[in-house]
């Protein structure tokens, strides 16, 4: 029976953006609003950021192309889609591979919490805080928002479309630290307590690579197998590209 998986799979969060300097900007000042004039999807990359993904980019320039991706898949959001290019353009000098934005892709969308800090939600929206206490943020919803499973439905449409386009095709995925995390639950089918142990462990840093390969022989059947996550070496060792993560993943951060 022929494989519906891509052969390689590549989950990337964007280069650190103006959003999150923002952010650290906010809580450093134990401000209520994060400081951004524009939409959540305009935000784009910082300046290291931008240095992250040149580095990104050079990883995979040595590489034998065929260890590159051939399918480049990203989040519209601006600091997602100048990841995407700005890695591409480090070793596809003629921009042949296109990037196909997708907007299930997009980040966790907040409603009402975005662009408030932790405190900022405790402040003005009290009832979300406790609402979320209760709930957990796997299920909690704020109004206008998303919960972690209204995103990964949309990632299982995602998931569905590469096995119908792209199999045994070499996929990477630009996109956002909910997305990273909520596609690790779909792709292993994990449970909310597995995919929350491994939040609480680490932050997803800017940049960092998330990779499966297929693995046909599996006793289990044909399968995508976790072979790196969150890797950056390819960013350590060089100071222009500073590795960078969140320490808080609450309502109102936009990652």
């Amino acid at each position: 029976m022929t494989s519906r998986l891509p052969s390689m799979l590549w989950l990337v969060r964007h280069g650190e953006s103006a959003g999150n300097v923002a952010r650290d900007a906010a809580h450093a000042a134990r401000s209520d609003r994060i400081a951004l004039d524009a939409r959540d999807v305009d935000i784009p990359l910082s300046p290291r950021g931008e240095k992250q993904a040149v580095a990104l980019g050079d990883w995979f320039g040595v590489l034998n192309s065929c260890a590159r991706p051939d399918v480049l898949l990203a989040s519209p959001y601006v600091r997602a889609r100048a990841t995407a290019e700005i890695f591409r353009s480090r070793w596809d000098t003629d921009n042949a591979l296109p990037i196909c934005l997708d907007e299930r892709l997009r980040e966790k969308e907040f409603g009402i919490l975005d662009g408030l800090t932790t405190g900022g939600v405790a402040t003005i929206h009290p009832d979300q805080a406790e609402f979320r206490r209760i709930l957990g943020k796997f299920y909690h919803r704020p109004p206008g928002g998303e919960s972690w499973c209204d995103v990964i439905f949309r990632l299982r449409s995602v998931m569905d479309m590469i096995a119908l386009h792209h199999p045994g095709r070499r996929v990477m995925i630009v996109a956002h630290q909910v997305v990273v995390l909520c596609l690790r639950y779909v792709i292993e089918n994990m449970t909310e307590e597995q995919i929350l142990a491994i939040d609480a462990d680490g932050d997803v840093a800017n940049c960092s690579i998330t990779e499966y390969r297929r693995d046909g022989n599996a006793a289990s059947g044909d399968n995508l197998i976790l072979t790196r996550y969150n890797a950056v070496a390819h960013l350590e060792g060089d100071a222009v590209a500073d590795v960078t993560a969140e320490p808080e993943r609450t309502p109102g951060v936009r990652g």
